[in-house]
């Protein structure tokens, strides 16, 4: 357990230090939401415009649900301070069915019934928790750190391998100077300087990008200063293929969620119960559902705002809260949304190389409780090893069929699946 905390999950720090708080959120998370409309609006080559109400709806959507998870809706939300955002686990299927005939109402359509799996789904989640002992959720949690490492390392290079600017020294420089702000705030820094170490040091580098001349305004420039979210923009189709593909994709995410609940219950020294991971989960397909409605993708918990609790020693709900209100007003004033994106990948890198590794650290603390057997160690290598394979090296699924490739494609997925079926064959020792 995180046993420093500067504030527990009931604390309402001041006002303008929660805002601070929420903005650091706000920064780590705002590129993933709007990461999985883009991918799909480019992809499916739609106009400009409808790719804009699908990246308005993602940031609305999340910042309504984000509020929703936080502050909880009778025996909905679970209550801790869980950022949610648009999901890569959804892309493969909605692009199948984007590329159909069905179009962008079918992925929306098919979304909306195949929400149904998670929603039912949360209601068994008291007896899926006993799958979960300490052995399975420690792996998983240093699964999901060790899974967002490569993005870290990317953002830290300045873009994808291939860019011609990928890991050139100017951008290394740039992440190692973030890095090294964040080191020197968060080990000796005192008050807000400790707990806002991760904004402090992306503004520090954000305004020398600023004067090198690095930042790329030509988005904010473009971007509508207001603009009122379209419901059933798209419409909505039912196609049977797209619903199952769908549905598939939601099993893989209540996985991985189960995975970030624990993870997040590490971070903010909470015991999660059975009833944590139903309201948890329900919010979930609830919020995907309206996401569908509002015209844009599927939800789920995000990973990298866990690590930000992490390091900061923060885990107050009432902050998180703030940032799904700043998420809100990101939907409703597009401008603001770009001016966020507008921060440069290596700044992004130097701090997010950080938050991703203290999930990794959450992990190894975890599993420093299980007793050192062969058995929990056959666990722990193969199902680290197997999700590693497959994040490391995603060509080992080019060649499978389509199915095998949404169930496996995530690195997370199949760590956590390994770990619940060895620890269920494999004999006690």
């Amino acid at each position: 357990m995180n046993s420093k905390l500067s504030y527990t999950i009931e604390d309402h720090p001041p006002f303008a230090l929660s805002l601070l708080l929420a903005i650091q959120h706000l920064l780590a998370a705002i590129g993933g939401i709007i990461a999985v409309p883009l991918v799909i609006g480019n992809v499916l080559k739609l106009p400009t415009e409808d790719t804009i109400v699908l990246v308005n709806a993602a940031l609305l959507v999340s910042g309504i649900v984000t509020i929703i998870q936080c502050r909880g809706i009778g025996k909905i939300g679970i209550q801790l301070p869980a950022v949610m955002g648009t999901s890569f686990t959804f892309v493969a299927a909605a692009l199948a069915i984007g590329f159909s005939d069905a179009g962008v109402g079918g992925i929306l359509g098919s979304s909306l019934i195949a929400s149904l799996v998670m929603i039912i789904g949360s209601f068994f989640m008291p007896y899926i928790r006993r799958f979960f002992p300490p052995v399975v959720t420690g792996t998983v949690v240093m699964m999901i750190g060790l899974s967002l490492i490569p993005v870290a390392v990317d953002w830290f290079a300045g873009g994808q391998v291939g860019d011609p600017n990928y890991a050139t020294p100017q951008n290394l420089l740039m992440a190692i100077f973030v890095l090294t702000i964040v080191i020197i705030l968060v080990q000796w820094g005192k008050g807000i300087f400790s707990v806002a170490a991760i904004v402090i040091g992306m503004l520090i580098g954000y305004i020398t990008s600023l004067c090198l001349g690095w930042v790329d305004f030509s988005g904010v420039k473009a971007a509508n200063i207001f603009a009122i979210p379209q419901p059933l923009h798209f419409g909505l189709s039912f196609p049977i293929s797209g619903i199952i593909g769908m549905s598939i994709a939601y099993l893989v995410t209540i996985v991985e969620s189960s995975g970030n609940f624990l993870a997040l219950g590490e971070a903010t020294n909470t015991e999660i119960t059975p009833q944590h991971f139903k309201r948890g989960i329900l919010a979930e397909g609830l919020g995907s559902a309206l996401a569908a409605i509002m015209s844009t993708t599927a939800f789920s918990t995000f990973s990298q705002n866990i690590g930000i609790i992490s390091l900061t020693g923060v885990a107050s709900r009432y902050v998180v809260a703030i940032t799904g209100a700043l998420l809100v007003l990101a939907g409703l004033f597009p401008i603001f949304g770009a001016l966020i994106v507008s921060i440069p990948l290596p700044v992004l890198g130097g701090a997010g190389i950080i938050m991703f590794a203290m999930i990794i650290s959450a992990g190894i603390q975890m599993l420093n409780s299980v007793e050192k057997t062969r058995r929990n160690g056959l666990i722990i290598a193969i199902a680290i090893g197997g999700g590693l394979a497959v994040t490391t090296r995603p060509e080992l699924l080019d060649k499978l069929p389509d199915f095998l490739k949404e169930v496996f494609g995530s690195g997370i997925t199949v760590g956590a699946l390994l770990a619940l079926l060895l620890n269920q064959i494999l004999p006690e020792e």
